[in-house]
């Protein structure tokens, strides 16, 4: 017990740091993303490939990418009990993950008024068109 309490400062300090550079990808990575979506991203009826033509095997940036959305999911659960932007990184990975009934949910979340006000906000900060509203 005692050796917890003598690294929880140092433990505690550097949980705010992660979450202070969190925060800060967070409000780049987001505006980009939703910068690189196609305006009929969460009405088309087909999937959209946001993977590029040319470059590393499709695999390859697939395990990255679901890797990434992993991590992220861990640490927004850790963020949920400390300081941090827990609920909006959990969000962040999944987005980036791979799994049955993510373009439901997807558009779920965006059938929300506020979120797509959210989204179009962003998009109208870079001049690009509205996002189509989910069937």
């Amino acid at each position: 017990m005692q050796a917890l309490e003598r690294y929880l400062p140092e433990l505690i300090f550097w949980a705010g740091v992660l979450s202070l550079v969190s925060l800060l990808a967070l409000l780049v990575a987001v505006p980009w993303v939703v910068a690189r979506l196609p305006h009929d991203y969460f009405s088309a009826e087909d999937r959209h490939s946001l993977m590029p033509r040319s470059g590393p095997p499709e695999w390859l940036l697939s395990a990255l990418k679901n890797l990434l959305g992993a991590l992220l999911l861990v640490l927004g659960v850790i963020m949920l009990f400390t300081p941090g932007q827990g609920l909006l990184t959990m969000l962040v990975g999944l987005m980036l993950m791979n799994f049955p009934g993510k373009y439901r949910l997807e558009r779920a979340l965006v059938a929300q008024p506020k979120v797509l006000d959210a989204l179009n906000w962003m998009r109208r900060r870079r001049d690009l068109p509205p996002f189509d509203a989910p069937r």
